[in-house]
């Protein structure tokens, strides 16, 4: 059976990236991650959602050290989240110390224990000035460790690499993806904020101007 393994957080990326893979692999095995974060409940609910949706396989994995070993806003136990659009001195609080990394290797044991040879992430252009393990290089790199340290020569890939936000909202309106199925919101809230970073940047590729995005924002 030709199968993939996906991470998937329930966040406007993921959700688009699980629609493209249920078009390219007969079974799709999900990944979810309780780590701590802020908004970890809404995109877990959101997580939940899609798998059942598009009929994927999800596994639910707690992380539960990653508030007591990162530093992180991102995290229950950071520093508030900062308001604004995304820029280093504004945002790189949310960095989480080698999250993908973690991710990754736990997802390619779960693809190696099954014979599977394909792990997907939803990095993308966009993340790379701000998170170092969003990058091209770090997904290459890993990629190439997994396939040396597995028998199945599992291989890491990132279809939205080159894609920015914009582009990976278009895709998903192709794809037939209803956006509200996925959350996006670092404050963690009931309601997408609308002031962060991750919602300026949502309604920006979603099209909130144009009267386009059907997210509900406070304001």
């Amino acid at each position: 059976m030709n199968e993939a393994v996906i991470l998937l957080s329930g966040g406007m990326d993921s959700g688009v990236l699980l629609a493209w893979a249920g078009r390219r692999y007969e079974r799709v095995h999900a990944l979810t991650f309780d780590y701590g974060s802020r908004h970890g409940k809404r995109e877990q609910e959101k997580a939940r959602e899609l798998a059942n949706h598009y009929g994927a396989h999800l596994t639910e994995i707690g992380l539960s050290f990653f508030n007591g070993l990162f530093s992180s806003s991102l995290l229950t136990g950071g520093d508030e989240i900062p308001e604004g659009p995304y820029a280093q001195d504004n945002i790189s609080s949310t960095v989480v110390p080698f999250r993908n990394g973690i991710m990754l290797s736990i997802a390619v044991g779960y693809a190696e224990d099954r014979g599977i040879s394909t792990v997907l992430i939803a990095s993308h252009g966009g993340d790379h000035p701000i998170y170092p393990d969003c990058r091209p290089g770090f997904t290459e790199a890993m990629s190439r460790a997994a396939q040396e340290g597995t028998f199945s020569r599992v291989n890491i890939q990132a279809p939205f690499a080159s894609f920015d936000k914009k582009a990976i909202a278009g895709l998903g309106r192709e794809l037939g993806l209803d956006f509200r199925m996925t959350y996006s919101c670092y404050k963690g809230g009931e309601i997408h904020c609308g002031r962060c970073a991750t919602c300026l940047e949502r309604k920006t590729a979603l099209g909130y101007d144009q009267g386009l995005d059907p997210t509900e924002y406070e304001q």
